[in-house]
């Protein structure tokens, strides 16, 4: 039989072993936060571009049935005609961009016939540099920010 000494040992960590962990964990967390929120961004970009060729491809339908006429708002794409199709395939409202804004129709004044489908990016305010429109679909995320 094992004998009992009148010692015990002590339970659980002491409070630099926490300490330790915690930096290590809050270390582990810089690193992970520093690689992931850049693949966010141009994640959001790239969804919002797709966003804006889709739209895009629907007003050129829209404009080839309607005798080169720009729908008067984004809803009529969603909308079904005639033939009860929408322009929009699919979809039974304009989606909203990353941000959670509407995307803009705009006649293009430098193009007669011409319109710009516009997401006011991130910031969420119009004419800024991180506006993301069909014009400028091919410029990388990072010209955006």
């Amino acid at each position: 039989m094992k004998k009992r000494t009148g010692t015990r040992q002590p339970e659980g960590f002491t409070l630099v072993e926490l300490m330790v962990v915690v930096v290590i964990l809050g270390l582990l967390a810089t690193l992970v936060a520093k690689n992931v929120i850049p693949f966010i961004f141009r994640s959001s970009v790239t969804a919002a571009k797709m966003d804006i060729k889709n739209i895009s491809e629907a007003v050129d339908l829209y404009r080839t049935n309607n005798h080169g006429k720009l729908p008067e708002s984004l809803e009529e794409l969603v909308e079904p005609d005639e033939n009860g199709e929408t322009y929009l395939k699919d979809m039974t409202q304009v989606p909203k961009d990353p941000w959670g804004n509407e995307y803009q129709l705009e006649e293009n004044p430098e193009r007669k016939g011409g319109y710009i489908i516009r997401s006011f990016g991130p910031d969420g305010e119009p004419e800024t540099d991180d506006d993301i429109t069909n014009l400028n679909l091919h410029d990388s995320p990072e010209q955006g920010r």
